[in-house]
């Protein structure tokens, strides 16, 4: 595949020309670079397309840039989109253009399906499939400085220029294993918009707080939606807007003035007789008037008993096993969540009994923890030991 030199485009109309070219090819390869330091929302600064016979670093912030046509061509069914770890990018073009880039593939995904490991990085498929190494000198720039640097967008230019080869290699080895199917399956859940929006009202999960008072659970529900909603707002990172450990303490002492407020550390005298203060103690008090029965659960008691820690264990152990007979990453079957929900109900919602992934590992999990099934050693390896149970 040839490598031509990359073109730097800065006008509306040469992205329509590139846009143009680029949706008579099967697939596109495509990447981003941002700034999200200072804001909630990313900012979109750089945006690098390959097709076989060129390859562009669009400068999204070029006065009088309108990117419609990229939008476009990320909508067209007829394209394929290939990026390496989407998500972020992803979320760029669905705030940007309403909508997620299809169809899409994702070769970090893939890479984890055809047995690279969890989370194969950039740098180790482009050394195992293209035969190439990444300049990572500009790994860290400030996107958003202008002019770009030569340097910056060779480095920028790279990252969808090794991409075209990955792509082919992975879906040539994927194809030959009958595992294409698997992938599509994967990219689903990268095509649902609902995978990049958090609801404020779930926002509090993710600090996995550990007690069983439903009280200070109610009452951080509403300050981490607050600070969610308030941050989205201001366009502030949420951490800087009050720190994960700063929205724990003033769940656990639920402050009712803007004196008691200002007692939290991380929390300034300024903030907490504000605007923003006073909207939080607002949501304090509107979470702890709530009746007991619309308070939240605690995350364990959604999951019902606890997990026996001899049963994790043990599903551990199979998921390695399943894994090294499958030559997939264990990581893309199940995590710890699952296994743990697994151990404690008789079969949960969850993704390793869904679709391939059940096929490879949730059936023998089920079988497991029903006696159905037991584990054994033969030579260096686990084996699977079938019983009547």
């Amino acid at each position: 595949m040839p490598d031509p030199s990359p073109r730097l485009i800065t006008q509306a109309a040469e992205l329509a020309e590139l846009c143009e070219r680029l949706r008579q090819e099967p697939f596109v390869t495509v990447d981003t670079e941002f700034m999200r330091e200072r804001t909630y929302w990313p900012e979109l600064c750089v945006v690098q397309l390959a097709g076989a016979h060129e390859v562009a670093v669009v400068d999204a912030e070029a006065p009088g840039m309108d990117l419609a046509p990229l939008g476009d061509l990320l909508a067209d069914p007829a394209v394929v989109k290939v990026f390496h770890a989407a998500r972020q990018d992803v979320e760029i073009f669905l705030l940007k253009f309403g909508a997620v880039p299809t169809p899409l593939f994702d070769t970090q995904i893939a890479a984890m399906v055809a047995g690279f490991g969890d989370q194969a990085s950039y740098d180790s498929l482009v050394r195992a499939l293209a035969g190439a190494s990444i300049d990572k000198a500009h790994r860290f720039s400030d996107w958003s400085a202008r002019p770009l640097s030569k340097a910056q967008i060779e480095y920028a230019a790279g990252d969808v220029t090794h991409l075209r080869q990955v792509y082919l290699r992975l879906r040539e080895k994927l194809l030959a294993e009958g595992r294409l199917d698997w992938v599509a399956q994967e990219m689903d859940a990268l095509l649902q918009p609902s995978t990049y929006i958090t609801e404020p009202n779930e926002a509090w999960e993710r600090l996995k707080p550990k007690t069983n008072n439903r009280r200070f659970l109610g009452v951080l529900r509403a300050a981490a939606a607050w600070r969610e909603t308030e941050a989205q707002r201001i366009n502030i990172p949420r951490g800087r807007l009050v720190k994960d450990e700063t929205l724990l303490e003033v769940a656990a002492t639920a402050p009712e003035t803007a004196d008691q407020l200002a007692r939290a550390r991380g929390i300034s005298e300024g903030f907490a007789r504000g605007k923003s203060g006073a909207s939080l103690l607002a949501a304090i008090a509107e979470a702890k008037a709530l009746p007991e029965a619309e308070l939240p659960l605690p995350l364990e008691a959604r999951r019902g008993a606890g997990a026996s820690p001899a049963l994790v264990a043990l599903l551990k152990v199979l998921l390695a096993a399943s894994a090294e007979a499958h030559h997939v990453a264990p990581k893309l079957l199940a995590d710890s969540e699952d296994l743990e929900r697994l151990a404690s109900e008789s079969e949960p919602d969850i993704r390793a009994l869904t679709g391939w992934r059940r096929e490879v590992f949730g059936e023998d999990a089920l079988a497991l923890k029903t006696g159905r099934l037991a584990l054994g050693v033969a030579g260096r390896r686990v084996r699977l030991i079938r019983t009547e149970g």
